[in-house]
């Protein structure tokens, strides 16, 4: 694949005014096209002869005027973020200096980048493989201590390393087994079969626990999915903006307020939850409000955990009904009841629903006050137990993203027909023809195999100046 060979630049803070902000220029003309409109402090000295890897202060100028003071930092090919010269003007967040700069430089002969150029040519200059560019982007959009932690591992190479090992164990035998074609007529065997099923088993163990290791992974990347279920004015609303320690949901005494589900995601001790508030459970003949209910059993489908939200101060005769339709949907998922609005009960009515009520249900139980944060961590403790996080480390091999899954799970189909194929002692052709499959699905997730159109989709997601 043809490299880019023009300079580009584009400001890599985010957009809008702040304290600083960081324009970023890589190519080949970069020091001569930056060189042009920065004039170091010390005049003797110039962007061209400054040392590598160091920051230089100076001034942007445009004709004799002053643009604004800047720090400048020089970076040589190859030991750059993209392999290329590259230069990173330092400048006050104004967003005219910002503009100024960036124009400056388009005059000069810079091409603004376009989405996620930057890690591209990282990517096509060998400095990273596929997947550790893809985690670049996930170490951007981390929230949380876990997704942090499984991006860092697989920008730095651990997911790699492990498709790295398979694809040269799988190399080394179909090597063997296409020697022996070419001497077929003398019925040679070069490939210990014996030796190679055993391969096969292990690879089969390891892609398969890969794959496999993609649900806890996407959950961690993507928020745990809770959602909060229950009759109307049971306190749901109230909840979901006390998690979120904001007024995200309506709150009102008003029976159906909230008629479509509210989402957004929160953190908890490191782990990232999407709270999904729903519509209130009842017979209502508004049709907005019973589009909303019909939505909350799709969201209770969609979820890992439910929350089950029943005011403490009335015991609705139709609990057991509700009960009916919420309880078959929680099959397989953690179920936490909580009785909210405790603050309004006896000591004497708390202990008899701690006694008696649902308590055939499966479920974790809780009491709180929603509106007054009263035993709230209970249920933050709830939860994290309820999402059941591995503890891994940084060295930990997870994966999250969807792509590498799918490319995972066509690799798994494919060392699963050599194992058939040799059970069977089926012709070494249609062996290395499964063998070479399972390396080509392996090849995509690192990039070894790729095409523009999927360079384009993966990386035209990313952030312009990134």
């Amino acid at each position: 694949m043809m490299l880019h060979q023009d300079t580009i630049c584009a400001v890599s803070t985010p957009p809008g005014q702040g304290g600083i902000a960081v324009i970023r220029i890589s190519g080949k003309d970069a020091v001569n096209y930056c060189g042009k409109i920065f004039y170091p402090a010390d005049p003797k000295k110039s962007l061209a002869t400054q040392k590598a890897y160091t920051m230089s202060f100076g001034r942007i100028k445009e004709n004799d005027e002053i643009v604004d003071e800047v720090m400048v930092g020089l970076f040589r090919a190859p030991y750059s973020f993209t392999g290329e010269d590259t230069v990173e003007i330092t400048c006050h967040g104004s967003i005219y200096i910002q503009q100024t700069i960036v124009r400056l430089l388009l005059a000069e002969g810079c091409r603004l980048a376009a989405p996620g150029e930057f890690t591209q040519r990282a990517f096509l200059n060998g400095k990273m493989d596929l997947s550790q560019a893809e985690a670049v982007a996930d170490v951007i959009a981390s929230s949380a201590a876990a997704a942090h932690r499984l991006a860092m591992n697989q920008m730095r190479g651990g997911f790699s390393n492990e498709l790295a090992k398979l694809r040269a164990q799988l190399l080394d035998f179909v090597s063997l087994i296409e020697l022996e074609l070419d001497f077929s007529e003398e019925e040679v065997e070069f490939a210990d079969r014996s030796k190679l099923i055993g391969l096969v088993k292990n690879i089969q163990s390891i892609i398969g626990k890969l794959a496999d290791s993609f649900s806890t992974g996407n959950a961690v990347k993507s928020g745990i999915p809770v959602v909060i279920v229950g009759e109307t004015n049971a306190g749901k609303s109230t909840l979901l903006n006390l998690l979120l320690n904001e007024e995200k949901a309506i709150v009102s005494d008003i029976h159906g307020t909230t008629r479509d589900a509210i989402e957004d995601t929160v953190a908890i001790n490191g782990v990232m939850f999407r709270f999904i508030d729903t519509a209130g459970i009842r017979n209502s003949k508004d049709e907005i409000e019973m589009l909303g209910i019909e939505r909350t059993f799709k969201k209770i489908s969609q979820a890992s955990i439910v929350v089950w939200m029943i005011d403490a101060t009335q015991f609705s005769e139709k609990i057991d009904e509700i009960a009916e339709k919420i309880i078959p949907g929680t099959k397989n998922k953690k179920l936490i009841i909580i009785f909210n609005k405790i603050d309004r009960i006896s000591r004497e009515e708390l202990r008899l629903l701690e006694k008696e009520f649902l308590t055939t249900v499966d479920a974790t139980r809780l009491y709180l006050s929603a509106k007054y944060n009263k035993n709230t961590e209970k249920l933050e403790q709830a939860l994290l137990e309820a999402a059941d996080i591995p503890r891994f480390s940084e060295n930990d091999v997870i994966v999250t993203n969807m792509r590498h899954y799918e490319a995972l799970t066509h690799a798994l189909k494919a060392i699963n027909r050599v194992e058939d194929d040799l059970n069977k002692k089926i012709s070494g052709d249609f062996v290395s023809r499964d063998i070479r499959e399972c390396m080509h699905y392996l090849g995509e997730i690192t990039g070894e195999i790729s095409t523009d159109e999927m360079l384009g989709n993966i990386f035209g997601k990313f952030c312009i100046g990134k």
